[in-house]
Protein backbone atom coordinates (compact mmCIF):
# COMPACT_ATOMS: atom_id res chain seq x y z
CA UNK A 1 0.00 0.00 0.00
CA UNK A 2 2.58 2.69 1.46
CA UNK A 3 6.10 3.34 2.66
CA UNK A 4 7.25 6.83 4.34
CA UNK A 5 10.73 6.97 5.54
CA UNK A 6 13.25 9.73 6.16
CA UNK A 7 17.05 10.61 5.60
CA UNK A 8 19.60 12.67 6.82
CA UNK A 9 22.31 14.47 5.37
CA UNK A 10 23.22 18.22 5.55
CA UNK A 11 19.71 18.89 5.88
CA UNK A 12 16.79 16.66 6.84
CA UNK A 13 14.18 14.87 4.47
CA UNK A 14 10.36 12.96 4.90
CA UNK A 15 8.88 11.54 1.92
CA UNK A 16 6.39 8.25 1.14
CA UNK A 17 5.09 6.31 -1.26
CA UNK A 18 1.41 6.05 -2.39
CA UNK A 19 0.57 2.52 -3.26
CA UNK A 20 -3.13 2.61 -4.43
CA UNK A 21 -5.20 1.40 -7.31
CA UNK A 22 -6.92 4.62 -8.60
CA UNK A 23 -6.35 8.33 -7.56
CA UNK A 24 -8.76 10.89 -5.64
CA UNK A 25 -7.41 13.54 -8.24
CA UNK A 26 -4.83 14.96 -5.39
CA UNK A 27 -2.57 18.08 -5.48
CA UNK A 28 0.58 19.57 -3.79
CA UNK A 29 -0.82 21.68 -1.52
CA UNK A 30 0.48 24.79 0.70
CA UNK A 31 -1.92 26.05 2.71
CA UNK A 32 -0.98 29.61 4.41
CA UNK A 33 -0.68 30.51 8.52
CA UNK A 34 -4.09 32.11 8.00
CA UNK A 35 -6.23 29.70 6.30
CA UNK A 36 -8.56 28.63 8.92
CA UNK A 37 -9.18 24.41 9.82
CA UNK A 38 -12.94 23.74 11.60
CA UNK A 39 -12.49 21.01 13.39
CA UNK A 40 -15.48 19.00 14.09
CA UNK A 41 -15.33 18.88 17.66
CA UNK A 42 -12.28 21.76 19.03
CA UNK A 43 -13.15 24.31 16.94
CA UNK A 44 -11.30 26.69 14.49
CA UNK A 45 -7.61 26.64 13.93
CA UNK A 46 -7.08 30.14 12.66
CA UNK A 47 -3.47 30.95 13.04
CA UNK A 48 -1.19 28.45 12.56
CA UNK A 49 1.85 26.89 10.92
CA UNK A 50 2.23 27.01 7.38
CA UNK A 51 2.12 23.13 5.50
CA UNK A 52 2.89 22.10 2.29
CA UNK A 53 2.34 18.30 0.96
CA UNK A 54 -0.36 16.21 -1.22
CA UNK A 55 -3.74 16.61 -0.70
CA UNK A 56 -7.41 16.00 -1.94
CA UNK A 57 -8.97 19.46 -1.87
CA UNK A 58 -13.16 18.26 -0.90
CA UNK A 59 -15.00 21.62 -0.50
CA UNK A 60 -11.86 23.77 0.02
CA UNK A 61 -10.55 20.85 3.17
CA UNK A 62 -7.21 19.87 2.31
CA UNK A 63 -7.32 16.12 3.13
CA UNK A 64 -3.69 15.33 3.69
CA UNK A 65 -2.05 12.01 2.62
CA UNK A 66 1.20 13.54 4.31
CA UNK A 67 2.85 17.21 4.91
CA UNK A 68 5.89 19.46 6.28
CA UNK A 69 4.67 22.37 8.12
CA UNK A 70 7.41 25.43 8.20
CA UNK A 71 9.43 24.02 11.11
CA UNK A 72 10.70 21.13 9.57
CA UNK A 73 8.12 18.62 10.90
CA UNK A 74 6.74 16.15 8.80
CA UNK A 75 3.82 13.92 9.07
CA UNK A 76 2.17 10.53 6.45
CA UNK A 77 -0.69 8.65 7.37
CA UNK A 78 -0.86 5.31 6.01
CA UNK A 79 -3.40 2.61 5.67
CA UNK A 80 -3.64 0.48 9.01
CA UNK A 81 -6.35 -1.58 7.93
CA UNK A 82 -7.77 -4.06 10.21
CA UNK A 83 -5.75 -2.60 13.48
CA UNK A 84 -6.81 0.87 13.60
CA UNK A 85 -9.59 1.32 16.27
CA UNK A 86 -11.49 4.84 16.79
CA UNK A 87 -13.61 5.88 19.49
CA UNK A 88 -16.55 8.36 20.56
CA UNK A 89 -15.54 12.13 21.75
CA UNK A 90 -14.39 11.66 25.45
CA UNK A 91 -14.54 14.48 27.92
CA UNK A 92 -11.32 16.28 29.16
CA UNK A 93 -9.87 14.85 25.64
CA UNK A 94 -8.92 16.01 22.42
CA UNK A 95 -11.45 14.56 20.20
CA UNK A 96 -9.72 15.00 16.50
CA UNK A 97 -11.35 13.18 13.75
CA UNK A 98 -8.69 11.21 11.26
CA UNK A 99 -8.98 13.32 8.40
CA UNK A 100 -8.44 16.48 10.80
CA UNK A 101 -4.69 14.69 12.36
CA UNK A 102 -1.93 15.75 10.47
CA UNK A 103 -3.27 19.54 9.68
CA UNK A 104 -4.27 18.82 14.14
CA UNK A 105 -0.57 18.17 14.49
CA UNK A 106 1.30 20.38 11.97
CA UNK A 107 -0.66 23.30 12.67
CA UNK A 108 0.88 23.79 16.44
CA UNK A 109 3.54 21.64 16.62
CA UNK A 110 7.44 22.21 15.80
CA UNK A 111 9.14 19.26 16.76
CA UNK A 112 8.20 15.67 17.69
CA UNK A 113 8.94 16.63 21.29
CA UNK A 114 5.87 18.99 20.87
CA UNK A 115 3.96 16.60 19.37
CA UNK A 116 4.55 14.12 21.57
CA UNK A 117 3.03 16.32 24.44
CA UNK A 118 0.33 17.28 22.25
CA UNK A 119 -1.12 13.60 21.27
CA UNK A 120 -0.83 13.31 24.70
CA UNK A 121 -4.76 14.41 25.09
CA UNK A 122 -5.26 12.33 21.74
CA UNK A 123 -8.76 10.79 21.22
CA UNK A 124 -9.44 9.94 17.26
CA UNK A 125 -12.92 9.79 16.86
CA UNK A 126 -14.77 8.31 14.01
CA UNK A 127 -16.37 10.63 12.14
CA UNK A 128 -16.04 10.63 8.41
CA UNK A 129 -15.94 14.05 6.25
CA UNK A 130 -18.47 13.08 4.08
CA UNK A 131 -20.88 9.92 3.24
CA UNK A 132 -18.28 9.64 -0.18
CA UNK A 133 -15.48 9.92 2.00
CA UNK A 134 -15.63 7.66 4.85
CA UNK A 135 -12.88 6.88 7.64
CA UNK A 136 -9.66 5.70 6.98
CA UNK A 137 -7.97 3.46 8.67
CA UNK A 138 -4.67 4.26 9.13
CA UNK A 139 -1.28 5.24 11.16
CA UNK A 140 1.19 7.96 11.07
CA UNK A 141 5.12 8.33 10.80
CA UNK A 142 5.85 11.67 12.67
CA UNK A 143 9.27 13.04 12.14
CA UNK A 144 12.31 15.96 12.34
CA UNK A 145 16.10 16.45 11.70
CA UNK A 146 16.33 14.82 15.51
CA UNK A 147 13.71 11.99 16.19
CA UNK A 148 10.97 9.87 14.57
CA UNK A 149 7.85 8.27 16.45
CA UNK A 150 5.02 6.18 15.38
CA UNK A 151 1.39 6.40 16.20
CA UNK A 152 -1.21 3.99 16.21
CA UNK A 153 -4.57 4.15 17.55
CA UNK A 154 -5.13 0.16 18.65
CA UNK A 155 -7.69 -1.26 20.69
CA UNK A 156 -5.87 -0.60 23.54
CA UNK A 157 -5.42 3.01 23.23
CA UNK A 158 -3.25 5.72 21.70
CA UNK A 159 0.44 4.31 20.88
CA UNK A 160 3.55 6.41 20.30
CA UNK A 161 6.15 4.00 18.95
CA UNK A 162 9.76 5.32 19.30
CA UNK A 163 10.68 4.72 15.16
CA UNK A 164 14.56 4.65 15.31
CA UNK A 165 14.76 3.39 11.61
CA UNK A 166 12.62 5.84 10.64
CA UNK A 167 10.69 3.83 8.40
CA UNK A 168 7.05 2.78 8.15
CA UNK A 169 4.81 0.48 6.03
CA UNK A 170 0.91 -0.51 6.48
CA UNK A 171 0.59 -3.98 8.81
CA UNK A 172 1.40 -5.39 11.44
CA UNK A 173 1.19 -2.87 13.77
CA UNK A 174 5.01 -0.95 14.46
CA UNK A 175 6.00 -2.73 17.16
CA UNK A 176 6.08 -6.25 15.13
CA UNK A 177 7.46 -4.55 12.32
CA UNK A 178 10.83 -3.66 14.47
CA UNK A 179 10.39 -6.90 15.39
CA UNK A 180 11.12 -8.58 11.92
CA UNK A 181 14.42 -7.13 11.53
CA UNK A 182 15.73 -9.41 14.19
CA UNK A 183 15.33 -11.90 11.53
CA UNK A 184 17.86 -10.15 9.15
CA UNK A 185 20.23 -9.14 11.14
CA UNK A 186 22.51 -11.13 9.70
CA UNK A 187 22.34 -9.00 6.16
CA UNK A 188 25.40 -6.81 5.11
CA UNK A 189 26.11 -4.42 2.44
CA UNK A 190 29.30 -6.03 2.65
CA UNK A 191 30.74 -9.41 1.41
CA UNK A 192 29.64 -12.31 3.30
CA UNK A 193 32.49 -15.07 5.32
CA UNK A 194 31.84 -18.78 4.57
CA UNK A 195 29.89 -19.51 8.35
CA UNK A 196 28.33 -22.74 7.05
CA UNK A 197 31.31 -25.34 7.29
CA UNK A 198 34.64 -24.66 7.72
CA UNK A 199 35.15 -27.76 5.30
CA UNK A 200 33.47 -26.46 2.85
CA UNK A 201 35.68 -24.14 0.26
CA UNK A 202 32.21 -22.14 -0.42
CA UNK A 203 32.86 -19.03 -2.40
CA UNK A 204 31.34 -15.60 -3.10
CA UNK A 205 30.42 -15.89 -7.21
CA UNK A 206 28.47 -12.23 -7.19
CA UNK A 207 28.97 -8.66 -5.40
CA UNK A 208 25.89 -7.94 -3.09
CA UNK A 209 25.97 -11.80 -1.42
CA UNK A 210 25.47 -9.85 1.63
CA UNK A 211 22.25 -8.77 1.30
CA UNK A 212 20.93 -12.25 0.46
CA UNK A 213 17.65 -13.22 1.90
CA UNK A 214 16.79 -9.35 1.94
CA UNK A 215 12.72 -9.84 0.96
CA UNK A 216 11.60 -8.74 -1.92
CA UNK A 217 7.87 -9.03 -2.21
CA UNK A 218 5.87 -6.27 -2.48
CA UNK A 219 3.93 -7.45 1.11
CA UNK A 220 4.36 -4.52 3.69
CA UNK A 221 6.13 -6.41 6.04
CA UNK A 222 8.75 -6.91 3.97
CA UNK A 223 8.97 -3.16 2.24
CA UNK A 224 9.17 -2.32 5.95
CA UNK A 225 12.47 -4.75 6.15
CA UNK A 226 13.71 -3.86 2.61
CA UNK A 227 13.49 0.33 3.44
CA UNK A 228 14.92 0.00 6.42
CA UNK A 229 17.96 -2.00 4.89
CA UNK A 230 18.37 0.53 2.05
CA UNK A 231 17.98 3.36 4.18
CA UNK A 232 20.32 2.45 6.73
CA UNK A 233 22.69 2.18 4.96
CA UNK A 234 22.59 4.31 2.17
CA UNK A 235 25.49 6.89 1.39
CA UNK A 236 25.38 10.38 -0.74
CA UNK A 237 27.19 13.64 -0.81
CA UNK A 238 25.24 16.64 1.14
CA UNK A 239 24.34 18.40 -1.63
CA UNK A 240 20.69 18.77 -2.31
CA UNK A 241 20.76 17.13 -5.80
CA UNK A 242 22.61 14.07 -4.67
CA UNK A 243 20.77 13.97 -1.38
CA UNK A 244 17.07 13.75 -2.91
CA UNK A 245 18.33 11.58 -5.87
CA UNK A 246 19.13 9.23 -3.52
CA UNK A 247 15.94 9.06 -1.28
CA UNK A 248 14.66 8.44 -4.75
CA UNK A 249 16.59 5.55 -4.92
CA UNK A 250 15.37 4.49 -1.04
CA UNK A 251 12.02 4.56 -2.12
CA UNK A 252 12.75 3.08 -5.31
CA UNK A 253 13.10 0.15 -3.76
CA UNK A 254 9.64 -0.55 -2.37
CA UNK A 255 8.15 0.54 -5.74
CA UNK A 256 5.30 -1.42 -7.07
CA UNK A 257 4.91 -1.75 -10.56
CA UNK A 258 1.61 -2.46 -12.69
CA UNK A 259 0.83 -6.36 -12.85
CA UNK A 260 3.01 -7.73 -9.80
CA UNK A 261 -0.38 -6.74 -7.52
CA UNK A 262 -3.62 -7.70 -8.83
CA UNK A 263 -6.98 -6.86 -7.55
CA UNK A 264 -10.37 -7.45 -8.53
CA UNK A 265 -12.09 -6.48 -11.24
CA UNK A 266 -8.54 -6.58 -13.42
CA UNK A 267 -7.47 -3.93 -11.20
CA UNK A 268 -3.80 -3.38 -10.10
CA UNK A 269 -1.92 -1.54 -7.21
CA UNK A 270 0.85 0.84 -8.29
CA UNK A 271 2.95 3.97 -6.68
CA UNK A 272 1.07 6.30 -7.87
CA UNK A 273 3.22 9.07 -7.08
CA UNK A 274 6.54 9.27 -4.41
CA UNK A 275 7.76 12.00 -2.35
CA UNK A 276 10.60 13.56 -1.12
CA UNK A 277 10.34 17.13 1.31
CA UNK A 278 13.46 18.71 2.48
CA UNK A 279 12.21 19.57 5.35
CA UNK A 280 14.49 22.59 6.08
CA UNK A 281 14.29 24.37 2.91
CA UNK A 282 10.58 23.72 2.56
CA UNK A 283 10.48 22.06 -0.87
CA UNK A 284 8.83 19.62 -1.93
CA UNK A 285 9.44 17.41 -4.61
CA UNK A 286 8.07 14.75 -6.22
CA UNK A 287 7.65 11.93 -9.33
CA UNK A 288 4.99 9.78 -10.65
CA UNK A 289 4.06 6.65 -12.13
CA UNK A 290 4.07 7.75 -15.57
CA UNK A 291 6.55 10.48 -15.13
CA UNK A 292 10.10 10.10 -13.50
CA UNK A 293 11.49 13.50 -14.30
CA UNK A 294 11.68 14.97 -10.71
CA UNK A 295 9.17 17.87 -10.11
CA UNK A 296 8.99 20.42 -7.09
CA UNK A 297 6.87 23.32 -5.27
CA UNK A 298 8.87 25.51 -2.98
CA UNK A 299 6.29 26.75 -0.01
CA UNK A 300 8.59 29.70 0.53
CA UNK A 301 7.59 31.01 -2.87
CA UNK A 302 4.02 31.54 -1.83
CA UNK A 303 2.24 33.83 0.60
CA UNK A 304 2.65 31.83 3.87
CA UNK A 305 0.59 34.74 5.45
CA UNK A 306 -2.08 34.56 3.01
CA UNK A 307 -5.86 33.23 3.33
CA UNK A 308 -5.63 31.01 -0.20
CA UNK A 309 -4.66 27.68 -0.38
CA UNK A 310 -2.04 27.29 -3.44
CA UNK A 311 -2.79 24.30 -5.84
CA UNK A 312 -0.54 22.44 -8.01
CA UNK A 313 -1.88 19.37 -10.35
CA UNK A 314 0.69 16.31 -10.60
CA UNK A 315 2.98 17.10 -13.80
CA UNK A 316 1.96 13.82 -15.79
CA UNK A 317 3.51 12.41 -18.96
CA UNK A 318 7.03 10.96 -19.25
CA UNK A 319 9.23 13.04 -20.04
CA UNK A 320 12.10 11.55 -22.02
CA UNK A 321 15.40 13.69 -23.26
CA UNK A 322 16.94 12.77 -26.35
CA UNK A 323 20.35 13.31 -27.05
CA UNK A 324 20.54 12.85 -31.05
Amino acid sequence: MCTAATYRTKDFYFGRTLDYDFSYGEEITVTPRCYPFHFRRMGELNKHYALIGMAHIEEEYPLYYEAMNEKGLGMAGLNFVGNAVYREAAQEKDNVAVFELIPWVLGQCASVKEARALLGKLNLIDIPFDEKLPTAQLHWLIADREEAVTVESVQEGIRIYENPVGVLANNPPFDEQMFQLNNYMRLSPRDPENHFSSSLPLQIYSRGMGALGLPGDLSSGSRFVRASFVKMNSISGDSEAESVNQFFHILGSVEQQRGCCCLADGKHEITIYTCCCNAQKGRYYYTTYGNHQISAVDMWKEDLDGTSLAKYPLVEGEKINMQN
